[in-house]
């Protein structure tokens, strides 16, 4: 089975937040962000899909979403490369 991890971003104010998860249905998760069903964070924003990986197991998946939450100089680098 896939797993997917990702990063979503929205603007808020002029200021760009970002989000990382994990899932199994990349399209299914974003657009439950994107309806207010996903996150409590997520809630009430519109959020844009701007980088995500690949991984075939659920533990490989969960420990590198980890990682990226985590890694705050590469999460602002995504989100930099991918402005509208």
């Amino acid at each position: 089975m896939t797993y997917y991890v990702y990063l979503i971003v929205t603007k808020v104010k002029n200021r760009t937040t970002s989000y990382v998860g994990y899932t199994k249905n990349l399209n299914e998760r974003i657009k439950l962000h994107n309806t207010n069903k996903g996150a409590k964070f997520t809630k009430g924003k519109k959020w844009k899909l701007v980088y995500y990986e690949e991984y075939d197991s659920k533990h490989e998946a969960m420990k590198n979403e980890y990682s990226l939450k985590k890694n705050y100089v590469l999460r602002n680098k995504l989100k930099i490369g991918n402005k509208n």
